[in-house]
């Protein structure tokens, strides 16, 4: 390796992977599970590549001791790990709105295999989630996460101590603006639900022989998801805005 490149430059290349690599490996749309292993550490080797020369000024020089280069080694991971999982904990945002959909359409119980979690989740939480990876190409936002990756040698430099405390208030606020963000998205489905299980409520009051459930059931399903696919357009248009407004803390 000696006539390729120094034991600084290999060294500096190792530290830029680290980071790089545990980014990827929870990078929405790329760092699914369905992804080849070998396409995403290519990927992390390229932009390792390009990422370096950027990078190199503001790395440290290479410890004399192992327990220095350890101690390196796993601050740049659990950096990368920190913002890819913030940039992946946003897009949970979609699958809240399924399940609040799913609940508000009785749906809930119809399960699906969504490949981009381990574990099933409502059919329409599995179809907002797919949508949401196909937009976060389709708006160029995978350009930002690659802005991200070089701006956050700026924002936590390798030689300064992790900010624990910083990553545990951003984690915070994200889940509480994936909640709401989540809530505001199935919005439209949750009101008209509110207001037709309230008529539902009162026809069955006013005719208690009525078999209600047997007309109502069809009827919420119908129309609240011919709501939701009315509302398809602005709920990707509204959470893909709002992604692009997130990523602007890391860019």
């Amino acid at each position: 390796m000696s006539s390729l490149a120094s034991s600084a430059e290999i060294w500096a290349g190792a530290l830029v992977f680290t980071r790089i690599g545990a980014i990827i490996l929870l990078l929405p749309g790329i760092g699914e599970t369905y992804v080849p292993i070998r396409l995403r550490l290519t990927l992390a080797l390229l932009l390792t590549v390009c990422i370096l020369p950027i990078a190199m000024p503001s790395l440290p020089p290479m410890p004399a001791a192992i327990d220095g280069l350890a101690g390196y080694i796993i601050k740049e991971a659990a950096i990368g790990l920190m913002i890819g999982g913030l940039l992946r904990m946003f897009v949970a945002t979609l699958t809240t709105a399924g399940e609040l959909v799913s609940l508000q359409t009785t749906l809930s119980f119809a399960q699906t295999a969504n490949p981009t979690q381990a574990q099933p989740t409502t059919s329409l939480s599995t179809f907002l989630m797919i949508v949401g990876t196909a937009l976060i190409f389709d708006t160029d936002l995978h350009r930002m996460f690659i802005v991200a990756m070089v701006h956050s040698y700026t924002l936590f430099p390798t030689a300064h101590a992790l900010p624990l405390g910083d990553a545990e208030a951003l984690a915070a606020q994200t889940v509480a603006k994936t909640f709401a963000l989540g809530l505001q998205l199935a919005a439209p489905v949750v009101v008209f639900s509110l207001v037709f299980n309230l008529a539902v409520g009162l026809i069955g009051r006013a005719m208690p022989q009525f078999q209600i459930f047997f007309v109502a059931t069809p009827l919420s399903l119908l129309l609240g998801l011919s709501l939701f696919a009315l509302t398809l357009g602005t709920i990707g248009l509204v959470w893909s805005r709002a992604y692009g407004e997130f990523l602007q803390v890391f860019t």
